[in-house]
């Protein structure tokens, strides 16, 4: 039910993410609803081939890091219910709720209807 982009994003876009991912996370705590963000960085390390010829200017080693849009998790029943995250583009809540196919996108400056809908979404019940 992941709902991220595999694009990378850059570290202050991955904040501002956070940021509203967080709204949305403290909203449904005080429902007594849990939720967990989610943060993936891919880390790459590599050196020059022995016996290559080394690169003016460049050293033998090097790294890169990659970072995904992170996402919010809500947990029902101990198992995954929905899965929030934020817009590449718009900047909207992407909610995804249950096994469901719906992408629901939801303006950012409303956070408390990301909770509205996961929670009527009936959160725990089988589907």
């Amino acid at each position: 039910m992941r709902t991220e982009s595999r694009a990378t994003v850059d570290e202050a876009t991955a904040e501002r993410h956070d940021r509203a991912l967080a709204v949305v996370q403290r909203l449904l705590i005080e429902r007594g609803i849990r939720a967990h963000r989610h943060h993936t960085m891919s880390l790459g390390f590599f050196a020059a081939r022995p016996g290559a010829p080394a690169w003016p200017g460049r050293a033998g080693l090097g790294s890169r890091t990659d970072r995904r849009p992170p996402e919010l998790a809500v947990i029902a029943q101990g198992r995954r219910a929905a899965t929030v995250t934020i817009g590449p583009r718009s900047g909207c809540y992407l909610v995804s709720v249950r096994d469901g196919p719906n992408l629901y996108a939801v303006r950012r400056e409303q956070p408390h209807r990301v909770v509205e809908l996961i929670v009527t979404d009936r959160l725990g019940e089988p589907s």
